[in-house]
């Protein structure tokens, strides 16, 4: 019996451990199939909504759940499948939004809210929520979409007031027939079909058909261009108040902007190009853009200002532009004579002789009608007083011998204002042409500034003259100075002389049929290459033409600034007398002046500039160029704030008279073109008897040219400041 307990015993046992171990399996295969119905993102949902508890959450009743309104009974009939799936409310989940703005204790209440259609907003409304996942609003109100009559796109809104919409839309048709009625200018065109698009038309010159302010700044500025040079015809008004219609409104609005256009463009860059003057001026371009001029002038507090800015900003401008006034009889103060009396004349003192200084009762409104500052009472006829008739009797084309004779007493009591108004009219002209900026921003706005007529030479930094020097300029006609600005990169110690072509076979070639030997007289080295082409040099020394120092702002016209042996020009009142180059008096001061602006830690003293003299170029490289601007100026206010003329010794102002006065209705502002210059060398048969330094042994044709020769390769690669062997081209 014991024995059959024992075996039953044991027979539970098994029966207990199958038992339990179809359980484990039976659990983890439900459990497995759970986890695979849950997909990942049905894992992360849940886990990161959080979910009411059970027993806060009652079983909806009836009332609970509320007809979709929106729906129609037919679509209503074919969803109780769905309905009566609803889960039972512990599966009910709050949406994140419910959540985080309703209290847990409140949710019920949530869930019920969620199921009633909005009040407010009819076209809101939403079914039960009972299951957000199964009922779906959308479906049931597609059939009454469908039936619905197709709606009309609808017209995007305007932005332009009611009053001005007529004249936006004759804007527009304007506009949009790309017609040249009112703009010739591409550029100008397209600036208006931008600007005027991005507004939708609308007027921007006028509200409500009356003038708007920046309207009326951009008039009073177009008719005051006489106070600028300008003529006002240039720039005609239309007739607003006459302007009673869309399309005469229209038509005015266009106008004004195009005479805004023709302003600004000539304000800025003149009403003629340079080219229209003259072959030998190079300035660089600098024109308007016609998108920056309509946003500026028409959001500009100041519609006036705003447009007088395109003129240009500088000093000598402005001082132009008050001394242009006085002419026309708009400046204050009277009118200073001189009477009439026997001639003044200052002697200076010589080896023989003393100083001879006159004295006159006149004199003291000569020093005021001359604009001496100094000693304004004093009736001595001095120096300075002499210097000054000078100058007055070369502005105004008289011999200028310095004594204040008749016909120099009438030239001062009854000046041709005409001729002077015209002479400041082409000057103002000519200060249109040259960059806004004239000096490097990186070096204090440091730059060189050149006056033809005036034949000085001043650096000028942070607006200040720093220095000043006498010039010699070329002679009038083929050998005149070119107007220009260009940036000075070095400076050359010792240069080497490379004779220019045009010096070359015009004079020096001609002078050798008359005597072979003139050039080893003068110093000069002749090379022929095997092409025939003549190169002549003169090397460095006390004897070259280029003195001691050259200093080089490489242009296209081959002229440069330099040292001369020949200082006794220096002394002349007219000095144009080289072959386009500049000759300065004072060249050691000068490279010290310069290189101390570009490098003030080296400390350059004309002595330790004077040092490096000897028979070997040295190249003084500028770490940053310094601007060099060539002008003429034959009308400028000086430091005294005098009213100065100069002689027009190359007739620019006589041209460019000529062009504003004649040539009405052309279009001046077009770039003419004229021929570069040649600097060739045709091969040359040399008389017998001439010193031929290389005996034709040099390059062929493709040596180095002129330019190479003179300035170097056009991009030098960068070397040590200091002493180098002298450059030789064998040629």
């Amino acid at each position: 019996m014991r024995d059959c307990l024992n075996h039953r015993a044991g027979f539970d046992r098994v029966l207990m451990t199958v038992a339990a171990t179809f359980l484990t399996v039976s659990a983890s295969s439900a459990l497995a199939q759970d986890q695979a119905r849950s997909s990942a993102a049905e894992l992360a949902i849940e886990a990161a909504i959080p979910r009411p508890e059970p027993a806060n959450v009652p079983p909806p009743t009836a009332a609970d759940i509320k007809l979709d309104t929106t729906a129609t009974l037919q679509d209503a009939a074919k969803e109780p499948a769905k309905t009566e799936a609803a889960p039972s409310p512990d599966k009910v989940e709050p949406k994140p939004s419910d959540v985080a703005t309703t209290p847990a204790t409140e949710a019920p209440k949530s869930e019920t809210a969620k199921t009633e259609p909005a009040k407010t907003e009819p076209a809101k409304s939403e079914p039960a929520k009972a299951d957000t996942a199964t009922v779906t609003p959308a479906a049931p109100a597609a059939p009454a979409a469908a039936e619905a009559p197709a709606a009309e796109p609808v017209k995007a809104a305007s932005n332009v007031p009611a009053a001005d919409q007529p004249v936006a839309d004759k804007l527009k048709d304007i506009i949009g027939a790309k017609t040249s009625r009112h703009f010739d200018r591409k550029n100008e065109r397209a600036a208006i079909e931008k600007f005027y698009g991005a507004r939708d038309f609308a007027p921007v010159w006028t509200q409500g058909g009356s003038l708007t302010p920046a309207a009326k700044g951009v008039i009073a500025r177009l008719k005051d261009a006489a106070s600028d040079g300008l003529n006002p015809a240039d720039y005609p008004v239309p007739d607003f108040a006459a302007a009673t219609t869309p399309d005469a409104l229209a038509d005015a609005e266009l106008k004004l902007t195009a005479s805004m256009f023709d302003y600004a463009r000539q304000a800025q860059s003149g009403r003629m190009h340079w080219s229209q003057v003259s072959g030998d001026i190079l300035y660089p371009e600098h024109p308007v853009d016609p998108n920056e001029v309509l946003a500026k002038v028409t959001t500009a507090a100041d519609a006036s200002a705003a447009l007088d800015s395109y003129n240009p900003p500088h000093k000598l401008y402005k001082e132009l532009k008050a001394k242009l006034a006085e002419l026309r009889g708009l400046g204050n103060g009277p009118a200073i004579e001189i009477a009439d009396g026997p001639a003044l004349k200052y002697t200076p003192a010589g080896k023989k002789q003393a100083e001879i200084v006159v004295e006159d009762a006149r004199v003291p409104q000569l020093r005021a009608k001359l604009g001496i500052a100094e000693n304004a009472n004093d009736t001595r006829y001095d120096a300075a007083v002499a210097d000054a008739v000078r100058k007055f009797q070369s502005g105004a084309e008289m011999k200028a011998t310095g004594i204040l004779d008749d016909k120099t007493v009438k030239a001062l009591n009854t000046p041709k204002r005409d001729k002077q108004i015209d002479v400041v009219l082409v000057n103002m002209e000519r200060w249109r042409w040259l960059p806004r900026d004239l000096g490097a921003p990186a070096l204090g706005d440091a730059y060189v500034i050149l006056n033809i007529p005036d034949y000085t030479l001043k650096v000028m930094q942070r607006g200040q003259q720093v220095w000043t020097t006498r010039v010699v300029t070329g002679k009038p006609g083929t050998h005149a100075t070119p107007l220009l600005t260009e940036t000075m990169k070095y400076i050359t110690v010792n240069p080497t002389w490379n004779v220019p072509p045009s010096i070359v076979y015009n004079e020096y070639l001609p002078a050798l049929q008359q005597d072979p030997t003139v050039l080893q007289r003068m110093g000069l080295k002749l090379e022929q290459n095997r092409d025939g082409s003549v190169h002549i040099s003169q090397p460095p020394g006390e004897a070259n033409a280029l003195g001691r120092i050259r200093f080089n702002f490489p242009n296209k016209f081959l002229v440069y600034q330099h040292d001369t042996p020949d200082k006794n020009l220096f002394a002349r009142d007219d000095r144009a007398f080289s072959h386009g180059c500049m000759r300065v008096q004072y060249p050691d001061q000068y490279a010290s002046v310069l290189l101390n602006i570009t490098m003030p830690n080296e400390k350059y003293t004309p002595e330790r500039v004077r040092s490096m003299y000897g028979k070997s170029e040295i190249d003084l490289k500028f770490p940053t160029p310094v601007p060099v601007n060539i002008t003429y100026q034959t009308a400028f206010v000086d430091d005294a704030g005098k009213l100065q003329f100069r002689k027009d010794v190359y007739g620019r102002d006589a041209t460019m008279i000529n062009i504003l006065k004649n040539n009405r209705g052309k279009d001046l502002e077009a770039v003419v073109a004229h021929s570069q210059p040649s600097y060739s060398r045709p091969a040359t048969t040399l008389p017998s008897g001439v010193a031929v330094a290389n005996n034709g042994g040099g390059f062929g044709s493709s040596g180095p040219n002129f330019f190479e020769r003179l300035f170097g390769p056009p991009t030098p690669p960068p070397a040590p400041v200091g002493r180098r062997p002298q450059r030789v081209f064998t040629r």
